[in-house]
């Protein structure tokens, strides 16, 4: 059985600005260099987008490992990266959370483009 955020650590997370993630690296020990990316959580999950697509290094290590640690609302979690579906539901779903997330910010428009949605992980607890 997977394990799950508890109700108030998804509180924090959806209005915390400090995800950092650490993929493993090839070794399958050593954890990443810690990467700043935006966070969303919708209903009880945490996604992560990647802003270069499913070009950028972590996204890439991250689904290639798929476990490494984040560091968010000022704690260090060792988590499972899981690459979403391409259901188009969830896509506006996690849209519609990084809109109301990251509204005014330059940067939004860019993070709701087909290469950032493509590049979308889920963050589960281990």
């Amino acid at each position: 059985m997977l394990e799950k955020w508890t109700p108030q650590r998804l509180q924090g997370f959806a209005v915390a600005d400090d995800l950092q993630v650490s993929p493993l690296y090839d070794d399958g020990r050593t954890c990443g260099t810690p990467t700043w990316v935006w966070s969303v959580v919708v209903g009880e999950h945490l996604y992560a987008r990647a802003w270069n697509g499913q070009r950028s290094s972590w996204y890439q290590a991250a689904i290639r490992q798929q476990r490494g640690r984040i560091h968010l609302a000022g704690c260090n979690f060792q988590v499972r990266f899981a690459a979403t579906s391409a259901d188009s539901a969830v896509t506006e779903q996690i849209d519609a959370a990084y809109r109301q997330k990251y509204a005014g910010s330059g940067y939004l428009l860019p993070m709701l483009q087909a290469g950032p949605q493509s590049a979308t992980v889920e963050i589960q607890p281990i």
